[in-house]
C-alpha cells in the first residue's frame, strides 16, 4: 500500500495516464485555449482507452472495474496538465453511475459494454436555466405518447454536449411533489435533439459544457431509467456519489499543477542575488499551497476509498468537494502573487490554472449547497438519504486489477 488507498495498480494507472497526458494532451493546450474549440478527438481517445468505464464491473459489462479512487487518480492525472480534458472524462463517468444505480439489467446490458469499449460516450443533463442547482424547479417535461414519452426541454451546462452520444435526461412528469420527476436515456440522433452552437468560455477552454434541446423527443418505455419518478433520485445520487469526487478531482489535478509550476518558478527565479523562493514572504505562500494540496488530497482520496471499501460516506464526498475548490483557488491566488507580473501573460500556464480553478464552483453543487448539505447531515435534518448506504459496495475488481 501507497497510503490513502493508494496500490500498486493505482500507481501504475496514475503513470499510464500521465504519459498520455503529457505526449497527446500537452500539445493540443495552445490550439484549445486560442480557438476554445471543442476537442473531439481527445475525448474519444480517452473513452476508447477504457477510461470512462473506470468504475464499471468488468466481469460483466467490460468495464476496468477499478473502482472510485482509481477514478480520482485517473481525473486529476488528466486535470493535472489539462482541466478541460479532465473535465470532459469527468463528464461521462457522472452518467454511468445512474446507469449502474437505476437502470434494469436490459438497460446495463444494452449500454455499459459500449460505454467501456470506448463506443458510447454519455453525458447527463439535467440544469435548466431557470432552475440551476434547484432541480425541483425544472420545468422540461415528459408526457406518455404512442407507447412511449415525448420529451421536451431545454438543459444547459451540459458536459460534453457536443460529443456526447448518449444524454441521461432528468425532466417533469407530473406538475409536483417528490415523485414528481424522471429520468430517461435519449439517444443523440433521436429527431428532435440538437446542440445550441458552443459559446467561448473564461476557463476549461476546449472542454464542452453548452445548451442541449429535446423538442417533441419521442423515448420508448424502455428508455425509462428506474421507475416512474425517481428522477430527483437518480440526479441526486449520481451527482453525490459520482459528481462530487469527479469535480473535486478535477479540482485537484489543477491545484497540484499550480503547486508545482510556482515552485519550479520561485526555484528557478532570481531576485536580489538568490532564489525567488529563499525571500520570507514568498516561502510562507509555498507552504501554504503545499498545506493546501496534502489537505485537499487527502480529503479527497479518503473520501474515494470509503466508497470502494462500501463505508458510508456521502458528507466526505461533499467536503471533498467543498475543500479541494476552495484550496485549489487559494493555491492559484498564491500562485500568481507568487509569479507577480509574470502570472498575467499567457506564456506561462499559472493564469490558465487561475481561470480553470475557479470554474469548479457550480458543477455538482456550489460551496454554497455543499456547506448547506453538511449542515443538514449534522443536525440530522437531511431529507435525502445517504446514498453511499445503499448504492456504494465494496469494488470486487480492485484486487483482479491489481493480480492482473
Amino acid at each position: 500500500m501507497f497510503g490513502g488507498g493508494i496500490t500498486e495498480r493505482h500507481e501504475q494507472l496514475k503513470a499510464e495516464v500521465r504519459e498520455f497526458a503529457e505526449t497527446e494532451v500537452a500539445p493540443r493546450i495552445a490550439h484549445m485555449e486560442a480557438t476554445g474549440a471543442v476537442e473531439h478527438g481527445l475525448a474519444w481517445e480517452i473513452a476508447r482507452r477504457g477510461w470512462i468505464g473506470v468504475t464499471i464491473d468488468s466481469a460483466a459489462y467490460g468495464g476496468m472495474g477499478a473502482g472510485h479512487l482509481a477514478k480520482v487518480v485517473l481525473i486529476e492525472e488528466l486535470a493535472r496538465v489539462c482541466g478541460a480534458i479532465g473535465a470532459a472524462a469527468q463528464a461521462s463517468q457522472l452518467p454511468v453511475a445512474m446507469i449502474v444505480n437505476f437502470g434494469s439489467e436490459d438497460q446495463k446490458q444494452r449500454w455499459l459494454p459500449p460505454i467501456s469499449a470506448g463506443e458510447v460516450m454519455p453525458t447527463i443533463d439535467v440544469t435548466e436555466e431557470t432552475s440551476g442547482s434547484q432541480i425541483g424547479g425544472m420545468q422540461g417535461r415528459a408526457r406518455r405518447q404512442r407507447g412511449g414519452w415525448v420529451l421536451t426541454a431545454v438543459k444547459t451546462h451540459v458536459g460534453n454536449s457536443h460529443i456526447a452520444n448518449l444524454h441521461c435526461v432528468v425532466v417533469r412528469t407530473a406538475d409536483s411533489g417528490p415523485g414528481s420527476l424522471s429520468a430517461f436515456l435519449v439517444e443523440s440522433d433521436r429527431d428532435g435533439v440538437s446542440v445550441h452552437p458552443p459559446v467561448p468560455a473564461m476557463a476549461l477552454r476546449g472542454f464542452s459544457f453548452g445548451s442541449v434541446v429535446f423538442e417533441d423527443v419521442w423515448v420508448p418505455e424502455e428508455n425509462l431509467l428506474g421507475s416512474v419518478g425517481d428522477g430527483r433520485d437518480v440526479a441526486d445520487s449520481a451527482s453525490v456519489l459520482n459528481g462530487r469526487a469527479n469535480l473535486g478531482a478535477v479540482s485537484l489535478g489543477i491545484h497540484r499543477a499550480t503547486v508545482e509550476t510556482t515552485l519550479a518558478f520561485a526555484a528557478d527565479r532570481q531576485r536580489y542575488g538568490k532564489p525567488l523562493s529563499e525571500l520570507g514572504s514568498v516561502e510562507q505562500r509555498l507552504g501554504q499551497m503545499v498545506s493546501n494540496l496534502m489537505t485537499a488530497q487527502s480529503l479527497l482520496y479518503s473520501a474515494a476509498d470509503m466508497l470502494d471499501r462500501g463505508a458510508r460516506g456521502d458528507g466526505q464526498l461533499m467536503n471533498a468537494k467543498l475543500v479541494n475548490y476552495e484550496l485549489g483557488t487559494a493555491s492559484a491566488k498564491l500562485g500568481l502573487e507568487v509569479h507577480a507580473a509574470c502570472g498575467l501573460f499567457t506564456d506561462r500556464p499559472i493564469e490558465r490554472y487561475f481561470r480553470d480553478a475557479h470554474a469548479i464552483f457550480a458543477p455538482a453543487g456550489t460551496s454554497d449547497v455543499q456547506r448547506l448539505r453538511l449542515a443538514r447531515f449534522a443536525l440530522g435534518t437531511a431529507q435525502q438519504p445517504e446514498w453511499s448506504q445503499l448504492f456504494a459496495a465494496p469494488t470486487q475488481a480492485v484486487g483482479a486489477a491489481v493480480a492482473g
